[in-house]
């Protein structure tokens, strides 16, 4: 079984969906978990019932677009449990749906400041003590839109071609210090963001039923997963959680 006993996890976009269910996935695994999200509501209340399950968890206000905010919560997550050795850069939107021409430039580039400059931010403020304590591990969630263009997805889809970029650059440059850096594309999720999507009606998947979308503890339990050595043959690129191999190794199938 997966043990991350003595691991402090900072999780981005911890209020609800794949946030919300890793923050306690990882605390089930005994990993000390902060939760970050811009408002602290629902994170406090996911923060007191992983406390009353006897976790140990952390609510701090952070938005990912802000470097200074983001060097600010990982500071205290350090002083709360210790140096970052799990980080899990999940914060990510993808309203509002536009095609181009019909896009408006300042949400366009708030896209970009969450969903890539987030995920740098944070992994730039972790980096430095990850290093000290001999290693760690950062989980980037993908999408295939890393790789195929959607329709009114433009945003979307150049963040998590960055993103992807990220992991490899990472992986390339810290792999060797014990940083163990690897993306996650969990396909389509029931959470919020697939709401945003169908109420859009652009391209093919604002059309799916919502039958079809896993729930977000299946993406929880994989990046559980990836943070063991199982899954150090996929480090510096992105795995999919369509690939059956990949369900099984992570105990879905």
């Amino acid at each position: 079984m997966t043990n991350l006993s003595n691991q402090t996890a900072f999780v981005t976009g911890a209020s609800r969906g794949i946030g919300a269910a890793t923050a306690h996935e990882l605390a089930r695994k005994g990993a000390n978990v902060v939760l970050a999200a811009r408002s602290t509501g629902d994170i406090e209340k996911h923060a007191s019932e992983i406390q009353a399950a006897g976790g140990k968890a952390l609510a701090v206000a952070c938005d990912v677009a802000d470097y200074g905010q983001v060097d600010a919560a990982v500071s205290a997550a350090g002083q709360a449990f210790g140096p970052v050795t799990i980080l899990v850069n999940n914060a990510g939107i993808i309203d509002p749906i536009a095609r181009l021409d019909e896009s408006d430039p300042g949400e366009w580039g708030k896209v970009i400041d969450i969903n890539v400059k987030g995920v740098y931010h944070c992994a730039r403020a972790v980096l430095p003590a990850m290093q000290k304590a001999g290693g760690g591990t950062i989980v980037n969630i993908s999408s295939g839109a890393a790789t195929g263009a959607l329709e009114g997805w433009s945003h979307y889809c150049s963040s998590k071609a960055a993103v992807l970029s990220l992991t490899r650059c990472l992986h390339k440059e810290f792999a060797d210090k014990g940083v163990r850096t690897v993306g996650l594309s969990p396909g389509t999720v029931a959470t919020e963001m697939q709401v945003q999507i169908k109420v859009s009606g652009i391209n093919p998947v604002s059309q799916l039923d919502p039958s079809v979308h896993i729930p977000p503890e299946w993406p929880a339990k994989a990046i559980a997963w990836l943070c063991t050595v199982e899954a150090n043959p996929y480090l510096g690129g992105d795995v999919s959680l369509r690939d059956e191999d990949i369900r099984k190794a992570v105990g879905l199938i």
